[in-house]
């Protein structure tokens, strides 16, 4: 675990401060990618994983899940790391 939080702080802390941008509601992880952010890091969370995108100095994350019944892992929600 320290290893994530120590993952986290050197991401936010290289993102730097700026005013975030909102993130559509309908914003996915496939989305993000097409829009040429990269998977930066990835956590464990009560939710169901983390994943950190990133594109310049832009940063969010997404959280997604999935059941034995569902065909595909879906995204929850994505929000912006400030």
């Amino acid at each position: 675990m320290r290893f994530f939080v120590l993952l986290l702080s050197i991401i936010c802390s290289a993102v730097g401060a700026r005013a975030a941008e909102p993130v559509p509601e309908t914003t996915t992880v496939r989305s993000l990618l097409h829009n040429d952010f990269a998977v930066v890091g990835a956590i464990p969370s009560q939710v169901g994983p983390g994943l950190f995108l990133q594109k310049k100095d832009q940063l969010i994350v997404c959280f997604i899940s999935e059941t034995k019944a569902s065909k595909i892992v879906a995204t929850q929600y994505c929000k912006p790391v400030e």
